[in-house]
């Protein structure tokens, strides 16, 4: 070996024209780490790859997800599993990420110890390592509750005994406690800019701390309801003795940040659906955004807008309509009187169908986030109307249809073909087409090329936006009984929506909430979290075949499959209702299973594998 070593130094040196320095020379394609440490350019880019590992569920590059419970359905053939099974899996979102935390904590260790770059740079660098840290273990606790606080990057020696790196799971009150002291020791270090929306501020500190503190709140108050999701050594599980602490701490956050001055609600336009919609879009001077994952920033694209695109619409002959907004979502937005109602299909003094002269008539009146979250039937996207419908039906009840976008055939009294669908759908079990009645507009780009593979879109993934932070204050503020503390704050985003009449103080309840976020926050990765820290994942999700609820602004009221609305056109000529529209409620065909929510679902499983490295870590409860 020595002899095979010494050959090879022979010929380097000799192919070096014998120069002496030659092994002494630095590497021109390795940069070795005291490099990198003295250059600020060089640690921005090791921190940006930490930034790029940011752990999401449900985000614009991995669309399905949006399908796993009752916000849609998954329009195409490789996800209709997703509305065909009826319990989750114990591990669906579950994490245990060790190998990041590790290259966190040597980021940190190597950025405290360098002496070659400018303090202030110094000090930001490491704020926002242990930023990330932080948001990367308030990714675990609620996922899989408790999990060994590791703040130093562990080396194993080859000793044979690996005892030394098995740590015990934390308590999960302790992992939220870590997650909020970080932020709050931070917040003042990091630049307190609201124009930064890539990078870690004060004002991302502030938001995700009222997040979390409201998170663990929740769990302390509802968690008190199932007693059976927690562990002896509290790895599962926070006392409801800690709950007023964290509600306190939620809107203290929450306030500070409101009170910066640097965030507000985005109004850029008066049409208020087109508002909300541009919102998601707009990144020039965007003041509700707080911190987002920015592909425009890196140069890179995402599919989103392929997937999403009405098929009507698509760029190029590939995909689009792959998500269908579920009429469960649609809905839940209230009217601007601040009632509930299911859409209004059949006249209840008759019990005949309602018909509509147009269909988006059957829409209008309603929170304006509605039209800017969902493609509605009649609706115009990107300056053309949407071509949603499911058929003809005729003066006797019969339906004339097709089994293809855009299908033609022969109407009665009729010798040519007619259109006789949309060149969206729906057409049951077809992929693509509006199998629901609707698309998704939220994050759908409006730029030219931007359905296309070879370019895609570059919208950017909100993941912390000024909105939130008003209804956690408002969420805080009601569990603390600070009901006029809490109404400023939820009405303002309600006014943003289009409400003339503010909610008083005898409206606002705990359904007012959960109704808020779901109408508000839709499509943005809250609703499995939001549902597990209330503990009405269960209640909501409980696996019975229910029908589609006539309650929509009851928070527990099961909602297990995903329903459709079709609109279908009168044919009916002399009749005074034909070339008019009414609407159907359907259950896609697929949609054979109901979603079931267990009591394991609460924390995902952590692996066998994982415990046998290291007994001391405890298993969840009810797997």
């Amino acid at each position: 070996m020595k002899k095979y070593i010494l050959t090879i130094l022979i010929i380097i040196s000799l192919s070096a024209g014998c120069n002496d320095d030659f092994l002494d020379r630095e590497p021109t394609d390795i940069l070795l780490e005291d490099q990198v440490w003295s250059d600020e350019g060089l640690i921005l880019s090791v921190l940006t790859d930490l930034y790029n590992r940011y752990h999401d569920i449900q985000q614009i590059t991995a669309w399905a997800e949006y399908t796993n419970f009752d916000e849609a359905f998954a329009s195409n053939f490789g996800n209709y599993w997703r509305h065909q099974f009826q319990d989750y899996s114990y591990d669906w979102w579950g994490l245990w990420d060790y190998g990041y935390v590790r290259e966190l904590n040597l980021f940190i260790q190597k950025a405290e110890s360098t002496t070659q770059i400018k303090p202030e740079a110094q000090e930001r660098f490491i704020a926002e390592a242990r930023f990330l840290r932080a948001a990367l273990y308030f990714e675990h606790v609620k996922r899989v509750g408790g999990v060994p606080i590791i703040l130093d990057p562990l080396e194993y020696d080859f000793s044979g005994d690996p005892t030394y790196l098995q740590f015990p799971r934390n308590k999960e009150h302790e992992v939220y406690d870590f997650v909020i002291s970080e932020l709050e020791e931070i917040k003042d270090i990091l630049p307190n800019d609201g124009n930064i929306k890539s990078r870690a501020t004060k004002g991302l500190a502030l938001a995700m701390v009222s997040r979390a503190a409201l998170y663990a709140g929740s769990i302390a108050k509802y968690g008190a309801t199932t007693p059976q999701v927690s562990t002896p050594g509290g790895e599962v599980g926070i006392p409801l003795s800690m709950a007023e602490g964290y509600y306190q701490k939620a809107l203290s956050s929450a306030q500070e940040l409101i009170n910066d001055g640097n965030y507000a609600l985005y109004r850029k336009k008066d049409n208020l659906s087109e508002n909300f919609a541009s919102l998601f879009l707009d990144e020039d001077g965007n003041s509700e955004i707080i911190f987002v994952k920015d592909y425009k920033e890196k140069g890179v694209t995402h599919g989103f807008t392929i997937d999403a695109i009405p098929r009507s619409l698509r760029e190029e002959n590939i995909a689009g309509g792959n998500i269908n907004v579920s009429l469960n979502l649609v809905q839940s937005f209230e009217y601007l009187d601040n009632t509930f109602s299911e859409i209004k299909t059949i006249d209840e003094a008759t019990g005949n169908y309602i018909y509509y002269d147009d269909p988006i008539e059957a829409f209008e009146g309603r929170d304006a986030r509605l039209a800017g979250t969902v493609i509605l039937p009649g609706s115009t996207y990107r300056g053309k109307q949407v071509d949603i419908w499911a058929g003809y039906q005729l003066a006797d009840g019969s339906i004339i249809s097709a089994d293809q976008l855009g299908g033609r055939a022969v109407l009665p009294g009729n010798t040519v073909e007619s259109q006789v669908v949309g060149y969206d759908g729906p057409v049951d079990q077809l992929e693509s087409s509006a199998q629901s009645g609707f698309y998704v507009r939220k994050f759908n780009d409006l730029d030219v090329g931007s359905g296309q593979r070879g370019t895609g879109s570059d919208v950017w993934w909100v993941r912390y936006r000024y909105a939130e932070v008003l209804l956690n204050a408002a969420e805080a503020a009601f569990e603390l009984g600070n009901t006029s503390v809490a109404l400023p704050y939820i009405n303002e985003v309600r006014q943003r929506a289009g409400f003339s009449t503010d909610l008083g103080a005898g409206d606002l309840t705990f359904d007012r909430i959960v109704h808020e976020r779901k109408v508000e926050l839709a499509f943005e990765g809250h609703i499995l979290f939001d549902m597990k820290r209330w503990r009405l994942a269960h209640k909501v999700w409980n696996g019975e075949y229910t029908e589609l609820t006539n309650n929509p602004g009851i928070a527990n009221e099961p909602s297990t499959r995903v329903f459709a609305l079709w609109p279908y056109k009168i044919y009916d000529p002399g009749n005074p209702n034909d070339g008019k529209w009414i609407f159907k409620e359907v259950l896609p065909s697929v949609v054979n299973n109901a979603h079931r929510f267990r009591m394991g679902n609460y924390y995902s499983n952590i692996g066998e594998g994982i415990r046998n490295a290291n007994p001391k870590i405890v298993k969840n409860p009810n797997q």
